[in-house]
């Protein structure tokens, strides 16, 4: 491959990244519990009697609600790992001619607000204004304890495990959505569907932490993953990668909420592959399936299983219309491809009736 080329939007690509860790990124350091490596959540470091959990994440999608977004997703790759939330930093850039004390105030209240509501310390960080970003850009790193003996990580899912995965697809694409193309929304669909699909931020909700430490409780967990950028496909690839596995997944098993669905349809989106923290995706011992989806219902938190997991040399497989393939995988996440430069139109209009059709088939697939 020509090391030249220009790389697409989104993640580094795995082979790429994989790479990369192993020539740079290998540590020594017998501390380190959990390092870098594709599908792995967080870091985790034992100090003294405790474990340290570490995790950084860039907020780039939205400017909205910045604040919110960018301490909520990193709390989630905290949660998966069993980890409580306790220290937020934030790297706050902003654009120049457009900042405000306004708006500088907005985004210290949302951060002040986030980890308010989770009993977290905002302890530091950086903000400057700077020709480098057009938009506002906000970085996060949040810090949190675990019990040595009870990090998960993805890189434990053993074969044979139930696939539970909670809420829906592609939350965060409609909260995205709603507040990046809120006037095409709300001429489409009216105000009351874009308030509804604004509303998902915090209903269904971009927060896993809940239901990760239901799952915990109940016991039996082997790994879980948050799936964000790239969606459902992306991460059960990261899993798969990290605990060297595969997957049988049932398409009609897995949920997508009717707002999601249409956007979309509107926005030409593959629901496999867009963006979609607030989901939670759990490798669990059958003989706990039961009892977990048992006390997430109670707590009102859908969730269903969607899938076993397999030996690796099977691959990643999607079970739909009582065909199996090879789950799709995308080049990259669906919705940075739609706010990326459009093709040329006339490339465009070829394309866009195959298109349309595959994404009704998909989602024709799944439930509601």
């Amino acid at each position: 491959m020509n090391s030249r080329v220009s790389l697409p939007l989104g993640k580094v690509p795995v082979d790429l990244l994989r790479a990369l860790l192993g020539r740079f990124a290998a540590t020594k350091d017998s501390g380190v519990l959990v390092g870098p490596g594709i599908g792995l959540d967080a870091a985790a470091i034992r100090v003294g009697g405790t474990v340290l959990v570490a995790k950084t994440d860039p907020i780039t999608f939205v400017s909205e609600e910045i604040g919110r977004y960018a301490f909520v997703i990193n709390a989630n790759d905290l949660a998966t790992m069993g980890a409580k939330p306790k220290w937020f930093l934030a790297t706050v850039l902003l654009p120049p001619h457009v900042t405000t004390r306004a708006s500088v105030t907005r985004l210290l209240q949302q951060l002040h607000t986030a980890c308010e509501s989770f009993r977290v310390t905002l302890c530091g960080g950086h903000s400057e204004i700077t020709d480098a970003v057009t938009r506002p850009v906000v970085v996060g790193c949040l810090l949190g304890e675990c019990v040595s003996s009870k990090i998960v990580t993805a890189a434990g899912a053993r074969v044979g495990d139930a696939v539970v995965l909670t809420k829906g697809l592609a939350i965060e694409a409609v909260s995205i959505l709603a507040r990046e193309r809120a006037d095409e929304i709300r001429r489409r669909h009216g105000s009351q569907f874009l308030a509804r699909c604004r509303r998902y931020l915090t209903k269904p909700g971009l927060s896993v932490l809940k239901e990760a430490q239901i799952a915990l409780a109940s016991g039996g967990v082997h790994a879980m993953h948050d799936p964000t950028e790239g969606g459902l496909s992306a991460a059960l690839y990261e899993l798969a990668e990290a605990a060297g596995v595969g997957f049988r997944i049932e398409a009609e098993k897995i949920r997508i909420f009717p707002e999601t669905a249409r956007l979309c349809m509107d926005f030409e989106l593959h629901p496999l592959g867009t963006i979609a923290s607030g989901s939670l995706l759990i490798c669990i011992d059958p003989a706990f399936e039961t009892r977990t989806l048992a006390r997430l219902r109670t707590a009102r938190i859908p969730a269903v299983r969607i899938g076993t997991v397999t030996h690796r040399r099977n691959g990643i497989l999607l079970v739909e219309h009582n065909r199996t393939r090879p789950f799709p995988r995308f080049p990259v996440d669906e919705v940075a491809r739609l706010f990326s430069t459009r093709p040329h139109a006339k490339r465009q209009r070829r394309s866009r009736r195959s298109r349309s059709s595959t994404i009704r088939s998909s989602i024709d697939s799944f439930s509601f």
